[in-house]
């Protein structure tokens, strides 16, 4: 019972976590922490009385529980720097010990989410389970989307109180942190396509990707169409470089025409074709509101000068980012100080002060330093090891949904160099479903018909 109950409550959280702006407003934030650290408390009761908490893919997370401690540590006070008043200030690695307590908070409950997926998702009707739930959540944000930008008129909020027009996009204050969402959805299905060649469930997945394509590109999110592209590329690479794994001797009586669909010609020709079409029809979906999103890229990362200096392009944020780092090489300014840190070296008029870096990888430097990269890049290898045993499992639905996350996963790290789309919650869960379902692993039995779904 508690193994059924800890994996529905997962998924029902990640599910509620989408709805409130995709949970940015602080007691969003508590409430799903709150609910993550009672599913840990049932984990490990469950553990107890099963005689187990942990399975080998754990140890991905290590180099994140790692970064957690760290953070905690950057918190913390060494030594008094005097008082203001009755006000002793104390000094810490952390310019903002707070705000780095709260991200480090929020980043062991993302830890444990992963932790308890990897626990629970135990078999492959629950690995399906997951991804139908990434997959639904994108399709309904997609659909509210679309219904929103094709209703809403006036001044009067959609549902949602912040929902007021021309902000955001679907229930997303921000349309790049909506372009997120999409993304990883959009991936995942792609390589799912893989496994629908196979099982005749081509259509259906190509159904559910095209609310999610139309959505993003109706969002006009100039890094979600980059993205959206690359990750495309990504996958037409993986079509030239899978060669069929079916050796039976049914396959070597194959029409000629099967086979040259399996021939490396056929597969760049549809590669190529599958690019050319995408670009062709975001244009066409997207229309001229389109086009002048994209042409506005040139006033964002122009150099030209303005009579005031607002400082909020992001080439100047990236250059005052390079200096914060310049003065925090080793340990970082803090791990969610950066909106402190920043001001030190923002050299403009004041009227706006960036929150974030608009590229998660500078932001990351600038927070954690040298040691939170070093920890990423120890994530990074530990996550490459698990992901080629995945791609070479023998079950071809095992390793469509691992290439489908890491497509997904591509275009968010695409995205990551000039937004912050990961700070949103529902976003950072997403995001760590697809680390679960490109990593699981488990006795994969393509006639496990009879294991439960809860």
């Amino acid at each position: 019972m508690l193994d059924r109950a800890i994996f529905a409550g997962v998924l029902t959280t990640i599910t509620l976590t989408a709805i409130p702006y995709g949970t940015v407003e602080v007691w969003w934030e508590s409430l799903f922490e709150c609910l993550v650290f009672l599913l840990t408390a049932l984990w490990i009761i469950e553990g107890g009385l099963r005689g187990s908490w942990f399975v080998r893919e754990h140890r991905l997370l290590l180099p994140l529980v790692a970064l957690v401690v760290f953070a905690f540590i950057q918190s913390l006070s060494f030594s008094s720097m005097g008082s203001v008043g009755d006000v002793v200030v104390n000094k810490s690695i952390s310019l903002d010990p707070y705000g780095t307590r709260l991200a480090a908070f929020k980043l062991l409950a993302l830890v444990l989410v992963a932790g308890l997926l990897l626990r629970y998702t135990s078999n492959v009707k629950r690995l399906q389970i997951l991804i139908y739930v990434v997959i639904g959540i994108a399709i309904f944000s997609g659909f509210f989307g679309i219904v929103r930008q094709t209703t809403q008129r006036g001044e009067e909020s959609f549902i949602l109180p912040e929902l007021s027009m021309g902000t955001g996009y679907a229930q997303f204050i921000n349309r790049n942190h909506f372009a997120f969402l999409m993304e990883m959805a959009f991936g995942l299905t792609l390589g799912l396509m893989i496994d629908g060649m196979r099982r005749q469930r081509l259509l259906m997945y190509i159904a559910a990707a095209l609310p999610v394509w139309i959505a993003l590109i109706l969002s006009n999110s100039r890094g979600g169409l980059l993205s959206m592209i690359s990750q495309v590329m990504l996958f037409a690479l993986a079509l030239t470089l899978t060669s069929p794994r079916n050796t039976s001797p049914e396959a070597s009586q194959l029409s000629k025409i099967r086979r040259f669909g399996d021939s490396p010609v056929a597969r760049i020709a549809v590669g190529v074709c599958l690019v050319c079409a995408l670009i062709a029809g975001m244009f066409w979906v997207g229309g001229e509101p389109l086009a002048e999103r994209i042409g506005s890229i040139r006033d964002e990362t122009g150099t030209e000068l303005v009579y005031v200096r607002e400082g909020s392009r992001r080439t100047e944020i990236w250059q005052a980012t390079l200096q914060l780092i310049r003065d925090n090489p080793v340990a970082g300014s803090g791990l969610g100080a950066y909106w402190v840190a920043i001001s030190m070296h923002h050299d403009a008029s004041g009227v706006a002060t960036p929150q974030q870096a608009h590229n998660d990888y500078l932001e990351l430097l600038a927070g954690g330093g040298v040691i939170g990269m070093a920890l990423a890049g120890w994530f990074i290898i530990q996550l490459s090891k698990y992901v080629r045993k995945q791609l070479a499992a023998p079950d071809t639905y095992r390793r469509a949904a691992c290439l489908g996350a890491l497509c997904g996963m591509f275009g968010v790290a695409i995205h990551s160099f000039m937004d912050f789309g990961l700070h949103i919650t529902i976003n950072a869960l997403v995001f760590t479903a697809l680390l679960v379902i490109a990593t699981a692993d488990f006795r994969f039995n393509v006639h496990e018909n009879d294991a439960p779904l809860f």
